[in-house]
């Protein structure tokens, strides 16, 4: 089942010639989820060749640079007579501000939109084999980041060892592999815990938005197969890092280190960098074993099972 991550935009609080403000999309078989909106979303949606058919779109904070490019979006889903529901997802409190966005720039859509607050520990969305939950973030407002998380896995099927069992190739190995213990014609019955591995955990992917380095990023980062965090300084702005809300680069590798992610994605680059963005990176990499990259305007990404 494929997992896909497209970095719509990367800059920090205000755009670049290279970099849009912040949104990230996240494709997992049919669905779409969109992560953060800000101004000039739908163009690079267009530009990336993303589609427009998102069903959840996950708010971290109401900053402008993440918000802005809701209203735009949705006179594009009206103006494609969109009937599809939509369900937003915005921190706690944030309700009122995210309608007062809608109403102030006289959006009002045609079609369904359930807009949902959220907290910590919350689970945002819950799909067939996977969820979004909510955790906490550290910034200048109600903020929040969210794990894409999957469930585990069925363990792997021992056909070889289910023959030996004397289990006939055919039905009884899916009821086997389904967790059915299954009755030979002899009698003997075979139980899946004979024939079937240990359970496999599924993907994670984990998006920060704004935030200080957080435990609770560690936690939800724990094991993840992608974490994209806050990186919008290198050392030489440090000092700015606190104040504002945000992370250096050198903090979000450490947050990933402890996490054990296995890959980091560097964003809400500062426009200071627009030139190059190769501080970011070198600095993170001393302190971060994973793949660590800061991703362009644009980048895909397929995000593997862990153990493919």
């Amino acid at each position: 089942m494929s997992l896909r991550v497209t970095f719509l935009g990367t800059s920090g609080a205000v755009p670049t010639v290279r970099r849009n403000t912040s949104a990230v999309l996240v494709r997992r078989e049919g669905q779409r989820f969109l992560f953060d909106c800000g101004e000039g979303t739908q163009r690079q949606m267009m530009r990336y060749g993303t589609g427009f058919d998102v069903s959840h779109l996950f708010v971290t904070h109401t900053h402008g640079d993440h918000v802005l490019g809701i209203p735009g979006l949705f006179q594009t889903w009206d103006f494609n007579d969109r009937t599809d529901a939509l369900a937003l997802h915005v921190p706690n409190g944030e309700r009122r501000a995210i309608r007062k966005l809608l109403n102030g720039s006289a959006t009002r859509p045609d079609f369904p939109v359930r807009i949902n607050e959220v907290g910590p520990g919350d689970v945002a969305y819950r799909g067939e084999d996977f969820e979004v939950r909510v955790f906490e973030t550290q910034h200048r407002t109600r903020s929040v980041g969210f794990a894409l998380v999957e469930d585990d896995r069925k363990g792997r099927f021992d056909r070889e060892r289910a023959e030996e069992l004397g289990v006939p190739v055919g039905p009884k190995f899916s009821q086997l592999h389904e967790g059915d213990p299954v009755e030979l014609e002899d009698g003997t019955v075979v139980r899946p815990e004979q024939v079937v591995g240990d359970p496999r955990p599924g993907r994670r992917v984990v998006y920060t938005g704004d935030t200080r380095p957080a435990d609770a990023t560690v936690e939800a980062a724990s094991g993840a197969d992608l974490l994209i965090h806050d990186a919008t300084f290198a050392d030489d702005w440090a000092d700015r890092a606190s104040p504002t809300g945000h992370s250096t680069a050198r903090e979000a590798a450490r947050v990933a280190s402890r996490a054990g992610a296995r890959r980091l994605a560097l964003t809400h680059v500062s426009s200071r960098y627009a030139g190059d963005v190769s501080p970011l990176a070198r600095q993170a990499r001393e302190e971060f074993d994973g793949r660590c990259f800061v991703p362009d305007d644009g980048h895909e990404l397929d995000v593997p099972y862990p153990d493919t």
